[in-house]
């Protein structure tokens, strides 16, 4: 019984609860650093490092994110992105969680810290063959990089167009987690790790976001 229960994998808390938040709403998202802005650290809870903070916003015209890395830019790969520093972003934009699956709502981007092999953004999104629908076009999405004392900032900017099924009026939710890399070392989630989980495809564990105003 002993060997059994040691050969189980770690029960983290947040395997207990579901995480909810809100995010906030910004008319001129061009700033969004601010505490108004910060997405709560659950690294604690997914007994992890914490070295990366997330700020977030929204307005009718999309989403936007600024992800402060606190240590230096080291490496940056593709296509093996998640060997180097990289950001990986996950919506469902209808919070749809009764799918055991990803569905067209569900999206998968990957943001590099700078430009590799003409790559610095990608969806890599994966859907069932009835879900299908073409991918964003890389260059709608936007992306910049600043080096500060500690580390790196990258600023995204991710239009409605990119955003399949992104209606505020209509949907005032999100499901939302990251992922977010670095060389030789584990990665840092938001409220549920792929430790455990094959996150891409299990948008049902994903957080939830509540839009307000």
């Amino acid at each position: 019984m002993t060997d059994l229960l040691e050969s189980l994998p770690a029960i983290y808390p947040l395997h207990f609860f579901s995480i909810s938040a809100g995010l906030n709403y910004q008319e001129d998202s061009a700033q969004i650093s601010k505490n108004k802005f910060l997405l709560p650290d659950t690294s604690e809870f997914l007994a992890e490092e914490h070295f990366a903070d997330c700020h977030m916003s929204w307005n009718q015209e999309g989403i936007f994110l600024e992800v402060e890395i606190n240590k230096p830019l080291e490496d940056v790969l593709y296509p093996d992105f998640r060997k180097g520093d990289s950001i990986e972003l996950f919506f469902d934009t209808r919070d749809l969680k009764t799918a055991g699956f990803p569905t067209r709502f569900c999206h998968h981007f990957v943001i590099l810290p700078k430009e590799v092999q003409g790559i610095k953004v990608q969806e890599i999104s994966k859907f069932r063959a009835e879900d299908t629908h073409p991918l964003c076009d890389p260059d709608d999405i936007l992306t910049e990089t600043e080096a500060t004392k500690k580390g790196f900032k990258v600023r995204i900017g991710l239009p409605s167009s990119v955003l399949h099924g992104f209606d505020p009026t209509s949907f005032d939710r999100l499901g939302f987690t990251y992922r977010i890399n670095r060389p030789a070392a584990p990665p840092e989630h938001f409220a549920i790790s792929s430790k455990q989980y094959a996150i891409e495809q299990q948008p049902a564990l994903w957080a939830s976001l509540k839009l307000t105003s």
